[in-house]
């Protein structure tokens, strides 16, 4: 399972957005190895054109969804801890989205540099697709 940040929802949706971000999405969704949680909901939903709500709100309502528990909340403050200790500040909604995918223990595919900073410290894995934008699975590592 990879946790798709919104970074790649909204790059992907754009009609002039990133061909690899588009591609390597739909290989998640076609493999039906994309999940959604809250915060990534919320931004794309919160910022999404009026036209486009009913569509996106459809296609979020199939997708796994990793809800954001008390727990969650804890370890992504102690997270944003560890980050801040190390000198990375990270916006809370990024700190909270590694954090639920360290819980969920899956991959998280973002183009945002604030995932890649957080790797190195609180061990957050990143997805990357395959070739060509197809799906890659997980080596475990």
């Amino acid at each position: 399972m990879v946790l798709v940040d919104s970074s790649v929802w909204i790059k992907a949706a754009r009609r002039e957005g990133d061909l690899a971000c588009k591609v390597g999405l739909e290989s998640l969704l076609g493999e039906y190895e994309a999940a959604l949680c809250p915060p990534v909901r919320l931004e794309v939903l919160g910022g999404a054109r009026k036209e486009d709500r009913r569509r996106l709100e459809a296609g979020f309502a199939i997708l796994p969804f990793f809800p954001v528990t008390e727990k969650i909340w804890e370890r992504a403050v102690a997270n944003a801890w560890r980050l801040r200790d190390a000198g990375i500040t990270a916006p809370w909604n990024d700190i909270l989205i590694a954090t639920i995918s360290l819980d969920r223990i899956c991959r998280v595919y973002a183009r945002d540099r604030h995932f890649e900073a957080m790797r190195d410290v609180i061990g957050v894995r990143l997805y990357s697709p395959g070739y060509g934008g197809s799906y890659a699975a997980d080596s475990g590592g």
